[in-house]
């Protein structure tokens, strides 16, 4: 009988060791969930090019390389858009397109045949549905789209220059700067006046209109951020690069998302 209830006892013993174990685990995660940096990552809706005609989306490794980076270091990423909804790759970026463009591009490949990364692109939530106070930085995608959609998105601008003077970390790269040249501080100065700054530079903008026979883009970023007063600077066409000044921080193009994701993790911490 004693033997019984020793047994007993010591099996009670074991049983609330583990639930206590189990919980504390379960508060380990929970808690570490909870105190994860929180990124806004935003991408532009489909549209049409007013110059070419030819559908129009985001850059996919403008995506795919940042949004890495941050899982890599346990960011708590969301993926929004303007508009909500399904949102597309621009075709030129997509590794699977007839054109060979962006072949060498395995990491965006890889995130493509991942279907719960796929199934955050089906159906983004739209911008206004979160608040500045809902995280610690917003990222904004390029790609060719922004150039025609982002100077109609106030909404999307407010959010950015809110962002930006909570003194949170505000980023854009390629031709998602395109949004700072529309984008205001509250005393109606240009966000960009005055700051050093990167993004799609004209050199890149001839190579690629060279490359199609005709103008792609209805403005060009680096001249009209020179023109608001930004101090605009850039690598050699195509090389990775991101410059950070305060809590701005912008990437110059395609291949400059993990140089500026970089950045994002240097100012927010890991």
């Amino acid at each position: 009988m004693i033997r019984r209830n020793v047994r007993w006892m010591t099996l009670s013993l074991l049983i609330f060791s583990l639930s206590i174990l189990t919980g504390m685990v379960y508060a380990s995660q929970s808690q570490a969930k909870t105190s994860a940096k929180k990124v806004l990552m935003v991408v532009a809706n489909p549209s049409k090019a007013t110059t070419t005609g030819w559908p129009v989306g985001f850059w996919a490794s403008e995506l795919t390389h940042t949004y890495h980076e941050f899982m890599e270091v346990g960011y708590d990423v969301t993926i929004a858009s303007p508009q909500g909804g399904k949102v597309e790759f621009d075709a030129f970026s997509d590794p699977r397109d007839k054109s060979g463009y962006s072949a060498h591009d395995v990491l965006s490949l890889g995130y493509i045949h991942k279907p719960d990364f796929m199934a955050l692109l089906q159906d983004t939530p739209k911008v206004s549905q979160f608040s500045v106070n809902d995280f610690d930085g917003i990222v904004i995608v390029g790609g060719q789209s922004p150039m025609f959609t982002f100077p109609k998105e106030k909404g999307l601008q407010k959010l950015f220059t809110e962002f930006y003077e909570a003194g949170k970390v505000a980023a854009a790269l390629c031709h998602g700067t395109a949004l700072l040249l529309h984008t205001t501080l509250s005393n109606g100065e240009p966000l960009i006046k005055g700051k050093t700054m990167t993004g799609f530079c004209n050199v890149e903008e001839d190579y690629a209109d060279q490359a199609v026979g005709q103008k792609l883009m209805p403005f060009r970023i680096e001249d009209e951020a020179k023109k608001l007063g930004a101090n605009f600077v850039r690598k050699a066409a195509f090389e990775s690069f991101a410059v950070r000044d305060g809590n701005l921080i912008t990437g110059q193009q395609q291949n400059s998302g993990k140089a500026t994701a970089q950045l994002v993790i240097e100012a927010l911490g890991k």
